[in-house]
């Protein structure tokens, strides 16, 4: 991409579009082009060409998404599969109908079989049953990044999809119920603090395994990407480290300051038991992720502390 390019960056008040807008600035791009919902609803076909026909994006880097954790997923499956599939479809077929010369559509390690081999390559894609608490959200997903390729192999166009793994940082989701494990986390610890408690209690049993990646180290593979890949195979994103649930609750109640005891509600479910990335696609183009775990949640939960309003979302 040249520094004066037209960049689209969908989705740019979200944890993962703010972050790419954050790493293009500090590479130098300044021609990046923003709409908020209230300006733009991906969901609405003729706004969206509307929108692609008058401003003529030459890059674009899908981050829009409907998206929550267990709760939320399982409680408006339709909804996930439904946003996610039509904001999806709007975005990618304008781009191409619009001469776009290049996207990056950002998808969710959820695409992958729940029983897949660990750590798990870009070609288990399809090749066993997916985790029913996040099903409608994987197979909306999937069909972004399968019609992705299906562009690329009938009209030509250089349309890449990264998979990353569970992702935190700066402009994360804190709501009690509809964020993901870490910032759900950081919150009822921090609160947990505060309010004095003896105990908290989270969910499972602790013992499934998860990998987590600091967002701004996403957005650096998202453009070093976008200038240097073209194909058809996914690129995964990951540390290729693991940790379990139990070990993540411990670490982060260190770093908020809770001393009380955690507890676990085994009557509520685990999710996939490992979700681990082969990430060696990735290293092998050059790119190695920068922030440790314990590092970004020091700077996730410094961000919780100065935007105290996003715990409200």
């Amino acid at each position: 991409m040249e520094k004066t390019a037209k960049i689209y960056v969908a989705g740019h008040r979200g944890m993962v579009g703010s972050a790419i807008v954050r790493e293009l600035k500090r590479q130098g791009y300044y021609n990046i082009i923003t709409r908020t919902h209230k300006e733009l609803d991906l969901c609405r076909q003729a706004a969206v060409e509307a929108f692609f026909k008058e401003e003529k994006p030459e890059y674009v880097f899908l981050a829009a998404a409907k998206v929550g954790g267990i709760i939320a997923n399982e409680s408006a499956l339709a909804d996930f599969m439904y946003d996610n599939i039509i904001l999806e479809m709007n975005v990618i077929n304008s781009a191409w109908k619009n001469a776009c010369k290049k996207l990056v559509f950002l998808g969710s390690s959820c695409i992958y079989p729940r029983m897949a081999p660990q750590p798990m390559k870009e070609s288990y894609l399809l090749t066993g049953e997916l985790e029913k608490t996040n099903e409608a959200y994987a197979l909306a997903k999937i069909s972004g990044l399968k019609y992705c390729e299906y562009l690329n192999r009938q009209y030509g166009t250089d349309y890449i999809s990264v998979m990353p793994t569970n992702l935190y940082g700066p402009n994360d989701n804190y709501h009690p119920t509809h964020s993901h494990v870490l910032p759900a986390l950081i919150r009822r610890f921090h609160e947990a603090r505060l309010n004095g408690s003896d105990s908290v209690t989270c969910w499972g049993d602790g013992s499934p395994l998860r990998e987590f990646l600091y967002v701004d180290d996403l957005a650096n593979l998202c453009v070093f990407l976008m200038n240097s890949y073209s194909g058809n195979e996914t690129i995964n994103a990951g540390t290729g480290k693991e940790l379990t649930i139990k070990e993540l609750a411990e670490l982060i109640a260190k770093i908020v300051g809770y001393r009380g005891e955690i507890q676990w509600d085994t009557s509520k479910p685990n999710g996939t038991p490992r979700k681990l990335l082969d990430v060696s696609k990735a290293t092998t183009l050059g790119w190695k992720y920068k922030t440790e775990l314990e590092d970004g949640i020091k700077l996730a939960y410094e961000d919780f502390l100065n935007n105290p309003m996003r715990a409200e979302r």
